[in-house]
């Protein structure tokens, strides 16, 4: 085990001077290059804050409003007949729009079903297994200033509607 440890902690710096000393190598302005990346990357910052604080404001309003809640009440009745936890319910709907929440209501959960319960397992591999899809298509469809998303959001939607059976089923106990 301790050997493990030694090599995660040997690996970033390793892969630094590794980075660096091919760039020497190859004759190249390492420094230079990093400076540009630098620059680079707080350009990139710079255009897509305004969309990432659309989205929070976006996230924030429609929590305060009751709507995330809404829906997932709606989606929970619809659920519960297909033998879907409610429970889960709310938080695949938030997942999808920020993961801070959906943690947030995970914790909920922990606290009122358990950490080793079967919804507490289900919850847990949920989340490990979607992703933030609205959150994720506006910060990269923005930043690389994507017009026409085709199929993204149904591919997107799909696949996480496929993590959250995957969860449910081997969350199950003898899975």
């Amino acid at each position: 085990m301790k050997i493990l440890m030694y090599l995660s902690e040997a690996a970033i710096p390793f892969l630094v001077l590794y980075i660096v000393g091919f760039g020497l190598s190859r004759r190249q302005r390492v420094y230079e290059d990093f400076l540009d990346g630098a620059k680079s990357g707080i350009r990139t910052v710079a255009e897509i804050m305004p969309t990432l604080i659309g989205l929070m404001v976006a996230v924030g309003v429609l929590r305060a409003s009751g709507f995330l809640e809404l829906v997932s009440d709606l989606l929970g009745e619809l659920m519960s007949s297909l033998h879907f936890p409610a429970e889960l319910v709310p938080i695949a709907v938030v997942k999808m729009f920020s993961s801070s929440a959906a943690t947030g209501l995970l914790l909920d959960l922990y606290k009122t079903h358990g950490t080793d319960s079967t919804l507490g397992v289900a919850a847990s591999i949920m989340l490990s297994s979607t992703e933030t899809i609205f959150y994720t298509m506006s910060i990269y469809f923005m930043s690389v200033k994507v017009k026409k998303t085709r199929y993204t959001l149904a591919g997107a939607l799909l696949s996480s509607l496929a993590g959250i059976a995957a969860s449910f089923i081997l969350a199950q106990p003898g899975a």
